[in-house]
């Protein structure tokens, strides 16, 4: 489903840069009038992320009370825009993920907001999801009752197969039996995305507690089955039966051949590189990172192809992340290709770009 952002900002200038970023990472945000209408918002909908711009006044303090106190948005992420002369720490002592510092960065915020949609994304996968296919009855104010099949079920939602677009500002009310169930679930919710293939995605808004346990038990169930199955696959992998093409799963995720389409993001940071297979740490500095690679200066730079690690330190962090080599410089440094073992690591290396942008000087992170 689409993630939900609220932004609450008065600056024409900062919601012209942050709809423009936000809008590259598919997010379109909504944007209150005012902190006392962002406030109101956060009691009616649930959002996966507030931007607020922040000031040290009465007013910003009451909203981000408000925030913590909303049972809806407690969890939800927060971005803070902060004035430039604030330092970090304070900024996240307010409760934030991440910080955007004024006047706006364009290179910075974009890191920033791609790396906070990478963590949006890794949150809801946490929500259980499973196929069904059952048929659903599905009616909503203004159009008739009509028989649609399911396509997949979560505790916070589902999504439809139908050829009738739905009005996306209408509450919609479902009733559907699950398979393997006998009782009805009945609950509303409301459009999150369409596609033109007639799919649309909902998130659910009213959920009775009687809804809610069927689905939760049914999700449960479908989550057991789904591990036996794949212990089942790992037995057949150790026992040499060779497994149909579509059940391999990669474990490396491959990296575009095009480097230079990704942005690169200058920096000054301390690490520590090893070649693979050896405990020897060599004292090196990051001069650039992107989302996929990222420039190890360093006196002796490493053969071409050699497998390393990277372990960064900062004050927030330690990232240690596996790479190859791709360019050396002898007496220069050297450029690495990162090597993802899974999409968390990926999000690892955007958090600390995110990191990184949330300094006003990018001088070199020590140890």
């Amino acid at each position: 489903m689409e993630a939900r952002l609220l932004l609450v900002c008065s600056d024409q200038n900062s919601v012209n840069v942050l709809t423009r970023i936000l809008s590259e990472v598919e997010i379109t945000p909504e944007h209150p009038p005012s902190l006392s209408e962002g406030m109101k918002r956060l009691n009616e909908k649930r959002f996966e992320a507030v931007i607020l711009d922040y000031h040290p006044s009465p007013e910003s303090q009451e909203f981000l009370s408000h925030w913590r106190q909303s049972s809806k948005n407690r969890n939800t992420m927060l971005i803070a825009i902060v004035d430039g002369e604030c330092e970090a720490r304070p900024a996240f002592g307010l409760g934030a993920n991440f910080v955007l510092y004024r006047p706006l960065s364009v290179e910075r915020a974009r890191i920033s907001l791609r790396a906070a949609k990478g963590l949006m994304r890794r949150e809801r996968r946490r929500t259980r999801r499973a196929p069904v296919g059952a048929p659903a009855n599905v009616a909503y104010p203004g159009g008739g009752e009509m028989i649609v099949k399911l396509g997949d079920l979560s505790d916070g939602g589902t999504s439809l197969i139908t050829h009738e677009r739905i009005p996306t500002a209408t509450k919609v009310y479902f009733e559907f039996v699950l398979p393997d169930q006998e009782r009805p679930i009945r609950v509303s919710g409301e459009v999150a995305w369409q596609d033109s293939s007639g799919r649309t995605g909902f998130r659910f808004v009213d959920v009775p507690q009687a809804s809610r346990r069927l689905i939760q038990s049914w999700l449960q169930l479908q989550a057991a089955a789904s591990k036996s199955a794949d212990a089942a696959t790992m037995v057949s992998v150790k026992a040499g039966i060779k497994l149909p093409e579509e059940q391999k799963d990669s474990s490396v995720i491959g990296m575009s051949s095009n480097r230079r389409g990704e942005r690169r993001f200058p920096c000054r940071l301390g690490a520590e590189v090893y070649r693979l297979g050896t405990s020897v740490p060599n004292r090196c500095i990051l001069s650039d990172i992107s989302e996929g690679g990222c420039y190890v200066e360093t006196p002796s730079p490493f053969a071409g192809q050699s497998g390393v690690e990277i372990v960064v330190h900062t004050p927030k962090m330690k990232l240690k992340i596996r790479g190859q080599v791709l360019a050396i410089h002898p007496g220069f440094g050297m450029g690495v290709r990162f090597m993802f073992a899974d999409s968390a690591e990926r999000e690892e290396v955007l958090r600390l770009m995110a990191v990184l942008s949330a300094a006003p000087s990018l001088e070199e992170v020590r140890r």
